[in-house]
């Protein structure tokens, strides 16, 4: 397996987790300090967002790292 194929899969498995603790936002994650200061500045639609955007630059990377 090609070491880019590889890179691809952990950006793919990285935005699902991503994605997973963004939508259920479980207590012990949600609750760190630097999700809380997100929060303090973006708002609470505007931290779901952001991680809503990173995960899909992720996905993004993954599927440009496959393809190459």
């Amino acid at each position: 397996m090609d070491v880019y194929a590889l890179l691809g899969i952990l950006a793919f498995v990285y935005a699902g987790m991503v994605f997973f603790i963004t939508y259920k936002k479980p207590v012990n994650i949600w609750s760190i300090g630097k999700i809380k200061a997100f929060e303090k500045v973006l708002g609470k639609k505007g931290t779901e967002y952001f991680f809503y955007v990173f995960g899909l630059l992720a996905v993004v990377l993954g599927i440009w790292l496959i393809s190459k």
